[in-house]
């Protein structure tokens, strides 16, 4: 354990709007069994994490002594630096912040020491611990054991999945901070507002390599906050209590560094949404060539059943060619095949699986020539275990093919074991020339920073979901924005055409062209406001067009629309209620609004444009859930454009700049 110091430090954001006390000691009327190091945050002046518990539990028995005391603390460090993300919501990152850490050592075991590293950005702080040893030697964690005050019972929102696991699928619904229970398991993010004003807070994790992936539960000591939780190893028994290890760790020079324990932080749910906080603290890109990486928007074939205009669609060589000429007549980059292509090929690992060859009906390497002649790139589905028994071999014959990337499904893990496939997968992919789309995992976490060739992430309640249940609402839709995205790209598989009452859902569900509760301007909408560099258009071609062969509405927004972005900025909304962003590709804005179950009227301030006139393209809901009015009009950065969002609604404009006179 790391021991109590009498020494408090404090640190401040460069903004000075948050403060650290970093090391400041409890005391046992503060309830703690241990005196061991803590941290607080105060943000403008008010409490924002209250005094709270930092520790490692290991498997040596000097770890669990009470030897450790505070060696050194360092001076605080100013760095002030940008980046360019290869793909993102923002062309450029301005990275600043101030660091210090606390070394403590072992009396009893000479060179045994743990340093705890704090950082404050203007977006938030975060900490991590660095073991320090011998080079090769092994050592187990039993526990990692931080923690978070809460000052109030804060309104908070999350998704308890309950057990470790799982595809971090459910709804991030409200709870007290009050009700958070030890025995939950809540997936990262938890988003909860401090009640000064609309200043609200998340907690997360970034750079997560070589451990596991943390839940959040309430404190095992019943006070108001939250704690760590991670799955054991696979191969341990959690049923066995001192069997359990959630990572066993080799030293490596220079010390073992723990993820990121991130605490974000704004003025509104909106900042946070804003936020590239857990980019900004991932491990820097391993990858010197990206030429061969783009993103874009792909044509899917799963979540319509495959449902081209052809005489037998399905997983067959013709199905694809049709999915193809859709593409390419929308403009789309990427098509995807998903399950069922490969021999063997399910859900489930399949020892007599091969991911080498394809089924005799689905002809590969002839569906990406013809689709070559047309501009369109080709993705493939993969079960993970059925490809990690093949990975090499498989890699290498899908670049033969000229494949662009795979989409790899159903890990539902977030152990150590499991995070280092993630990172295997998306390594060996980038030395094939692959881009990499991870569906059933742990939610975003600054993987696609160190591996910008993992272009999004699922581990969110989707669009999936609309094919055999009615749990997707338009709150939902609108929650996610300040709750998963805010951890970075989110592959919701948007796209939905086909529109329906929520009184007529039940009636109207299906398998194969499933149908949505939202209008289609709500489906628009998500173009904008969700975040994924590797963006679905996921219904059937034939939704898309009109019995006279004409575009639907709204078809050609999705056509125009970008997946990546020079800013981003969340210009009014609320957990749960309607978001409106506005996104900058080039010299063009593109503003996506969408809203819950209450019809609305949004005015939207335009002092975000530059100066001179603009020329603004809209779309917005019709008088029926499957139609658009559609307007254009001229404004400029002094006006303010007005929304009107239908229930489970939503609109987009694209403004460009006025042609000069």
């Amino acid at each position: 354990m790391l021991a109590a110091t009498a020494q408090a430090n404090t640190l401040t954001s460069p903004n000075g709007l948050l403060e650290a006390r970093f090391g400041a000691p409890f005391t046992k009327a503060e309830g703690t069994q241990d005196g061991i190091a803590t941290y607080a945050l105060n943000y403008r002046g008010k409490p924002l994490i209250t005094p709270s518990l930092l520790n490692l539990r290991l498997d040596l028995p000097e770890f669990g002594s009470k030897s450790f005391k505070l060696l050194s603390a360092s001076k605080v460090s100013e760095v002030r630096d940008t980046y360019q993300p290869l793909v993102g919501k923002s062309a450029s990152v301005l990275v600043h912040f101030r660091e210090m850490t606390l070394s403590y050592e072992d009396l009893a075991l000479p060179g045994r020491k743990v340093d705890v590293v704090l950082r404050l950005y203007d977006q938030g702080a975060a900490l991590r611990y660095v073991i320090h040893g011998r080079a090769g030697e092994r050592i187990a964690v039993k526990k990692e054991v931080t923690t978070f005050g809460f000052a109030r019972d804060h309104d908070c929102w999350g998704y308890n999945q309950g057990q470790w696991v799982g595809g971090h699928e459910g709804e991030y619904d409200p709870v007290k901070a009050s009700r958070l229970r030890d025995a939950a398991l809540y997936v990262l993010p938890l988003v909860c507002k401090t009640g000064d004003g609309q200043t609200s807070f998340a907690l997360a994790e970034s750079d997560v390599r070589g451990y596991p992936a943390s839940f959040v539960s309430g404190r095992d000591n019943g006070s108001l906050g939250a704690e760590l939780k991670h799955s054991p190893r696979y191969d341990t028994d959690p049923s066995v209590r001192q069997a359990v290890t959630i990572a066993r760790i080799t030293l490596p020079e220079g010390g073992f560094k723990t993820p990121w324990r991130v605490i974000m932080v704004g003025d509104t749910p909106g900042a946070l949404a804003e936020s590239q906080l857990v980019q900004m603290l991932a491990t820097p890109s391993r990858l010197k060539d990206t030429g061969w990486i783009k993103p874009g928007k792909v044509a899917w074939d799963w979540w319509n059943g495959s449902q081209v205009a052809i005489p037998e669609p399905g997983m067959n060589t013709a199905t694809y060619k049709a999915f193809v000429d859709f593409a390419a007549e929308m403009g789309l980059p990427y098509i995807m095949v998903d399950e069922g292509w490969s021999v063997g090929s399910s859900v489930e690992a399949n020892p007599k699986a091969d991911t080498t060859r394809s089924k005799p009906s689905m002809d590969i390497p002839a569906i990406v020539a013809y689709a070559r002649q047309k501009g369109v790139g080709v993705w493939l589905w993969l079960q993970w275990k059925q490809l990690e028994r093949q990975m090499e071999p498989a890699l290498a014959r899908y670049r033969e093919w000229g494949i662009k990337g795979i989409k790899v499904d159903f890990m539902s893990r977030t152990d150590q074991e499991m995070m280092a496939y993630y990172e295997r997968l998306v390594s060996r992919a980038a030395a094939n020339r692959l881009m990499v789309d991870l569906h059933s995992s742990v939610p975003s976490n600054g993987l696609e920073c160190t591996w910008p060739n993992l272009l999004t992430q699922e581990a969110v309640m989707g669009a999936e979901f609309n094919k055999w249940s009615a749990r997707i609402t338009a709150t939902h839709n609108v929650t996610l924005p300040f709750t998963r995205m805010i951890l970075g790209p989110m592959d919701y598989t948007p796209g939905a055409f086909r529109h329906v009452a929520a009184a007529d859902f039940p009636s109207k569900m299906t398998w194969n062209n499933p149908v949505v509760k939202t209008t289609r301007g709500h489906t628009l909408g998500m173009y904008v406001a969700y975040d994924s560099p590797l963006q679905m258009v996921s219904d059937s071609p034939p939704s898309y067009k009109k019995a006279d062969g004409g575009w639907e509405d709204g078809a050609d927004f999705i056509a125009m629309v970008p997946t990546t972005w020079d800013e981003t900025r969340v210009l009014l909304g609320d957990i749960g209620q309607f978001i409106v962003t506005a996104r900058r590709k080039g010299a063009d804005w593109y503003l996506g609004a969408m809203g819950n179950e209450q019809a609305r009227e949004v005015r939207v301030p335009l002092d975000f444009l530059g100066a001179g006139r603009h020329e603004a393209r809209s779309w917005q809901d019709g008088a029926a859930m499957n139609t658009l009015v559609t307007s254009s009009s001229g404004v400029g950065r002094d006006d303010t454009l007005t929304l009107k969002l239908a229930p489970s609604g939503g609109a987009v404009v694209h403004l460009r700049a006025a042609a000069k006179q």
